[in-house]
C-alpha cells in the first residue's frame, strides 16, 4: 500500500503544476496597471503652522479655590503682626492632618450615651474616621471647634504672609446638604 501512496502523490503534484502553468492572457492585469500609474499622482496637504505657545501668568493662586466650599466665618479675621499664635509642631499629628480640608468630608454623626458627639468623616483613602471637639484635621493645623448634626466647626492656623501666624476659621458641612 505504501508503494501506491508515492506514485499518486507524485501525480498529484504534477496535475497541479501544470494547472497553475499555463499560457494565460495577462494583458488585462498589464492594462490596469498602466492605467493606474498615468492617473494623476495625489497631492500631501503641507502640515499646518502652529502658532507658538504664549506664556500665562497665572495671578489667582492667593485667592479661594473655586472647587472648595467658601469659608464661613462667625468672627473677622484680624491680622495683627505681633501675634503670639503659632501651631504646636511638636504635638503628634493625628490621621486627619495628612490630608488637604477640602478632600475631606462629613459622613455622618454618632451619639453616645454619655453626650459626647463624634463625626464621621471620609478621607481621601475613602476610609470612615470618628472625631470629636479637641481633634486636628486637616493640613493646617485645624482643631475642631464644635461639631453638630450638620457641620464642623473648626479653626486653623495658617501663615499671615507677614512671617507670623492668624487663626481662620472654617466649616465643613455633612455631604449631601443642599447647597454644597
Amino acid at each position: 500500500m505504501k508503494k501506491l501512496i508515492l506514485p499518486f502523490t507524485i501525480m498529484g503534484i504534477a496535475g497541479l503544476l501544470t494547472a497553475c502553468s499555463g499560457p494565460e492572457d495577462t494583458s488585462d492585469l498589464k492594462s490596469f496597471v498602466e492605467q493606474t500609474l498615468n492617473k494623476p499622482r495625489g497631492r500631501v496637504e503641507p502640515i499646518p503652522v502652529f502658532k507658538p505657545y504664549e506664556f500665562f501668568s497665572y495671578s489667582a493662586t492667593g485667592l479661594r479655590s473655586p472647587f472648595e466650599l467658601p469659608i464661613v466665618a462667625d468672627t473677622e479675621i484680624n491680622v495683627q503682626p505681633g501675634s503670639d499664635i503659632s501651631p504646636d509642631l511638636e504635638r503628634p499629628k493625628e490621621h486627619l492632618e495628612q490630608y488637604v480640608l477640602g478632600s475631606l468630608s462629613m459622613v455622618g454623626t454618632l451619639a453616645r450615651e454619655d453626650g459626647v458627639l463624634w463625626a464621621l468623616i471620609k478621607d481621601g483613602d475613602n476610609s470612615v474616621v470618628r472625631v470629636k471637639e479637641g481633634n486636628y484635621m486637616g493640613q493646617n493645623h485645624g482643631r475642631i471647634l464644635s461639631i453638630s448634626e450638620y457641620r464642623i466647626n473648626l479653626i486653623e492656623i495658617v501663615p499671615n504672609g507677614l512671617g507670623g501666624w492668624i487663626e481662620r476659621p472654617r466649616t465643613l458641612a455633612l455631604e449631601g446638604l443642599g447647597g454644597e
